[in-house]
């Protein structure tokens, strides 16, 4: 992780946070379980349509954390009279998640 990301501190609690963590930590053994797929050497379909099922739930959660860093962050930054700060992370969000 770059270092600047390190000292980024948030003053604010997200209230997804504890949504996002669960998801992450089913995700994690969804990876593991497919890993498992394949070290069994399971049908590629099968490990195919799996691997499209963790996209999709990274996906959701990431889309979870960018409606946290709307609604917090970014608020916090307009209410503050940032205007120019929120529209370059709403910029660095968008992408840092689509790339």
């Amino acid at each position: 992780m770059p270092e600047h990301e390190h000292n980024h501190k948030h003053s604010h609690e997200h209230k997804h946070r504890k949504s996002v963590i669960n998801r992450l930590a089913r995700i994690e053994g969804h990876v593991r379980g497919v890993k498992q797929m394949a070290m069994d050497e399971r049908d590629c379909s099968d490990i195919l349509l799996q691997i499209a099922a963790v996209r999709k739930a990274l996906d959701n959660t990431a889309k979870l954390i960018l409606e946290d860093h709307l609604e917090t962050c970014l608020v916090d930054a307009v209410h503050q009279g940032n205007e120019q700060k929120v529209l370059e992370d709403i910029k660095k969000s968008l992408n840092n998640f689509i790339r």
